[in-house]
């Protein structure tokens, strides 16, 4: 059962409560290539992004979160680190979102002003802890980035915009290691209601970074833990969204557009199952209809994996059965891939 956290609104997305998880990502174009970060979040609207993230190193930098605000109609979150000026002219620019860890960036003034700002214009500040990067004093009392460790850290910041009446608050509390960042989120969740953006940082290449991200964000939802969620690969960004949607599926959120299922074969198969699983795939990609696509190997275990899905079909010598809704259709040989995209045109 899902954990219930306050709600938080970002732009015009609301998270927490009972509220769709969204799914995050962030840009990679170097920042002071304004076009390359318009052009590559217009790649990520179109891929469904709902929460968009952009470096702001700098103020100068709030160009970027001007320029993108102009261009895409998605939350967008001004990442910030040590600069308390470069938050203050990110939420100028129009930032919905500012990202930021009180305790790195100077004196308590100065968040104080960043504070004053969000709260003038209702734009969340998000605490993003990574263990990698726990401040000294945390470091020391626990001679690691243990669980323990970085929920004092995520405290310690929390802590620091309270003191300002500051509470419109998310938190991350990301590590590389997968058991050691589920059992921070665990530890977090139960000592704190604001709402939960979950992700394994550093995860790695794209194949170890959807396998990490898959086990620690699939598990975190299972238990019920998270409202956002980012999938980080060393890939595009537009990778992480489809990432992140396939996993909330992969745990049973409902997530619009198709979801192709197919069984990975064996010496049983008698036609080219896995080709075309891909190519039904790819002639799916762009379609929004939410319906379950079968592509089954042989007779064993396809009429039934098929009869659970809105279409499917499960192979035989040369040719494959139908299967719409449950029933049995036809047989199609030829064209299987065609026909199979004609049937679902129906739908």
């Amino acid at each position: 059962m899902r954990q219930q956290k306050r709600e938080v609104t970002i732009g015009g997305l609301t998270i927490g409560g009972n509220h769709p998880i969204a799914v995050q990502t962030m840009l990679n174009v170097p920042i002071e290539d304004v076009a390359g970060n318009v052009a590559q979040a217009k790649r990520c609207a179109e891929a469904g992004c709902q929460i968009l993230r952009v470096t702001c190193p700098a103020p100068e930098d709030a160009r970027v979160v001007a320029a993108i605000k102009e261009a895409v109609d998605i939350p967008l979150v001004a990442d910030i680190h040590f600069d308390y000026q470069a938050a203050l002219a990110a939420v100028a620019a129009g930032a919905d979102k500012i990202r930021i860890n009180p305790g790195n960036i100077g004196d308590d003034e100065h968040v104080a002003e960043v504070a004053k700002a969000c709260r003038e214009k209702n734009i969340p500040i998000r605490i993003g802890v990574n263990g990698g990067s726990l401040e000294k004093h945390i470091l020391a009392k626990y001679g690691a980035p243990v669980p323990e460790a970085m929920v004092e850290s995520a405290l310690y910041h929390v802590h620091l915009l309270e003191k300002h009446d500051f509470s419109n608050i998310v938190i991350s509390i990301k590590s590389s290691n997968v058991p050691r960042m589920m059992a921070a989120y665990r530890l977090l969740s139960a000592q704190t209601d604001y709402p939960l953006h979950v992700g394994v940082t550093e995860a790695g290449t794209y194949q170890m970074g959807l396998i990490k991200s898959g086990m620690g964000i699939g598990g975190m939802l299972l238990e019920g833990i998270g409202d956002t969620i980012r999938v980080s690969l060393a890939d595009t960004p537009e990778k992480e969204v489809e990432a992140g949607y396939n996993i909330l599926r992969a745990v049973g959120f409902p997530v619009a557009g198709p979801e192709v299922i197919t069984c990975p074969t064996c010496g049983r198969t008698q036609y080219p199952c896995t080709e075309i699983a891909n190519e039904v795939e790819r002639r799916l990609k762009g379609c929004k209809k939410s319906i379950k696509v079968a592509v089954m190997g042989c007779v064993v275990n396809g009429p039934g994996e098929a009869r659970e899905a809105d279409i499917g079909i499960a192979g035989g010598k040369g040719e494959a059965l139908l299967f719409v809704h449950g029933t049995p259709v036809r047989k199609l040989t030829g064209d299987i891939v065609g026909q199979l995209m004609e049937e679902i045109e129906k739908l």
